[in-house]
């Protein structure tokens, strides 16, 4: 990790003001931002009272030329709106988080956030970084209502804004954004059953689809997991994974990984195997082997098979109709065992004789065929 902590020159850190809303504080920094012929941002990011925001900022600041920004404006109000306020015809805009990200202004050096509370920490701190990008003084003001109760994290949040206001201080902010809020588990024993089973390259372009449709209000769609990996865990101590040096370029990799995940038969698993083999040539055994890995996975969807593991040298198959004739006579005879209650066969791996360079995979899969 890289960090640039060498601000530009004459650069000056913002002055952090951080207490309950006062209009008279409210006026004094109006005032004092207009006297210098600067301009004002005033976050309130509610829209529907958005009209009481403008009302109070009029009130504290009367002689002040105050227009308004939000999402919910057509894109042609908004574009006019900033363009005003960019050319310096608007003193104080009362905007909602739209202006976190994307504004560049060097004579705006003022910042009111009422109800700064409901921010996350690095959102006020994004929306900080919005003033003081010139060498003139910038300040910024995190207010609160004054008959609300903050919450413990509210509290936490605002007292590391107020503490951390030296210039190059994100890296601080955002470690104690992660002590406040916690670290998740996006990659932690919750969820590696899910990672292990598609990829970590897989596993971050769902992710991402799931997050973009999530924001675009498509819940059903971020809950939809492809077909082969409905909860089927095949967890083989076999390398099996498509190798970067065989496929470099990333997106045609994570494409392959997308589409081998949701292919539900062996037919479709060949297709994709045949197509990469004609593109690329020959595989490496890795690559191999996941081709192989994905054949299980399918044949187990059809079977309605959830978990394949290899455990103290025997195979585990759960849940799995009892094996009958032959096939469970020759089972018996090396010592298989199959647990009714809960629907698991257990099969010693000599069962299936392999050759010292054999495929465990490659003999699953042809053991599932031939129950199947």
């Amino acid at each position: 990790m890289s960090l640039i902590l060498t601000p530009p020159d004459d650069r000056l850190p913002v002055e952090v003001h951080v207490g309950e809303w006062d209009p008279d504080i409210i006026s004094d920094a109006i005032g004092r931002e207009l006297h210098r012929g600067g301009q004002v941002y005033y976050v309130s990011n509610r829209v529907r009272s958005m009209n009481d925001a403008l009302d109070r900022v009029s009130a504290a600041a009367p002689t002040a030329r105050v227009a308004v920004a939000h999402g919910q404006m057509s894109k042609d109000e908004l574009e006019r709106v900033m363009e005003d306020f960019a050319a310096g015809t608007i003193d104080v805009l009362v905007a909602t988080t739209i202006i976190e990200s994307g504004i560049d202004n060097p004579h705006t050096n003022t910042l009111i956030i009422e109800d700064s509370q409901r921010l996350g920490l690095a959102q006020m701190y994004q929306l900080k970084g919005r003033v003081g990008r010139s060498n003139r003084q910038a300040y910024a003001y995190f207010l609160f209502p004054e008959q609300v109760n903050l919450t413990e994290e509210a509290m936490a949040r605002l007292l590391a804004i107020d503490e951390h206001q030296d210039l190059g201080s994100g890296m601080r902010v955002a470690m104690r954004d992660l002590e406040i809020r916690g670290a998740g588990t996006l990659l932690g024993a919750e969820q590696s059953g899910n990672m292990s089973a598609v990829g970590f390259d897989l596993f971050a372009s769902m992710l991402a689809t799931a997050v973009q449709a999530t924001r675009e209000g498509k819940a059903e769609t971020a809950d939809m997991l492809p077909p082969a990996l409905s909860d089927i865990t095949v967890n083989v101590p076999e390398h099996a994974y498509i190798p970067e040096d065989y496929i470099r370029d990333t997106d045609e990799r994570v494409l392959l990984y997308r589409k081998v995940a949701s292919a539900d038969s062996i037919t479709e698993v060949k297709r994709l195997q045949n197509e990469t083999l004609a593109r690329h040539g020959a595989m490496p055994q890795a690559c191999v082997n996941y081709f192989m890995k994905a054949e299980v996975k399918a044949l187990a969807n059809e079977a309605h098979i959830k978990a394949i593991s290899v455990v103290a040298g025997k195979l585990n198959i759960e849940p799995i109709v009892q094996p009958t004739g032959e096939t469970w006579a020759d089972l018996h005879r090396m010592k298989a065992r199959y647990i009714s209650s809960t629907k698991k066969l257990q099969i010693p791996l000599k069962y299936f004789a392999l050759e010292e360079d054999g495929s465990l995979l490659e003999a699953i899969r042809d053991f599932l065929l031939a129950l199947a």
